[in-house]
């Protein structure tokens, strides 16, 4: 019984090694450019001075309004979190049970009652953690208009990697902006874009280095019984 026992967790034990070397972190995604929409078929030219397609805009200003144009988002992102946790629990039990009498009489032994049950019981449990992050991203990223929505609002994403030594390392960022806060100089800060969705990557030896091993990975699987 106790060889099946221990055969049985050896074999769970393997099963999850093996199980926790097939996962993998999600894979991120890769924003690709925006191509412009394709321009309207001109229209054929009438011999009048004014001809459709042609028109300049007098009073527009060159910022990013269309699928496919460009636009600068300034990075400066800063958050900072704490978090911390106290537990303190205790617990006393305690039961009494006389013996029984024979006669009228206890049952003793030398004089001392020999069928009294006592039950003492206690319990304590004191716990405390502490957790803090901070974060910060200061850059600019170019990104392209990839949709522009009814309410006029433009969804804009877009990528910067950066190649250095034996790494490369990654930008990403999608979000929603508003035309009227974007500056006149075709940039944004990214504490306007709305949804945004941020990410810092890289890959090479230096990210290798950070990324655990598989049996370290193992060990963190958080359903282990020890």
């Amino acid at each position: 019984m106790i060889n099946l026992t221990v055969r049985n967790l050896f074999v769970m034990a393997a099963a999850a090694f093996v199980l926790s070397g097939c996962v993998t972190p999600p894979k991120e995604p890769d924003y690709s450019a925006t191509w412009p929409e394709p321009a309207p078929t001109p229209e054929q030219g009438n011999g009048a001075i004014y001809q459709v397609g042609h028109d300049i805009a007098l009073f527009e200003n060159s910022v990013a309004r269309r699928v496919g144009d460009t636009l600068t988002i300034k990075l400066n992102e800063n958050t900072n979190a704490s978090k911390s946790s106290s537990t303190t629990t205790s617990k006393s039990t305690t039961v009494d049970m006389p013996g029984p009498t024979i006669a009228g009489r206890p049952v003793t032994a030398n004089g001392t009652e020999i069928l009294n049950m006592s039950v003492d019981n206690s319990a304590e449990f004191d716990g405390s953690g502490n957790s803090n992050q901070s974060n910060r991203l200061v850059g600019d990223i170019t990104v392209t208009v990839a949709q522009r929505l009814p309410n006029g609002n433009l969804l804009v994403r877009g990528q910067k990697w950066i190649t250095i030594n034996q790494g490369r390392e990654y930008v990403r960022i999608q979000g929603i902006v508003r035309p009227i806060d974007i500056d006149p100089d075709n940039s944004i800060s990214s504490l306007k874009v709305a949804d945004a969705q941020i990410a810092y990557g890289g890959k090479g030896a230096l990210n290798d280095a950070n990324t655990p091993g598989l049996l370290a990975r193992f060990f963190n699987i958080p359903w282990l019984p020890f």
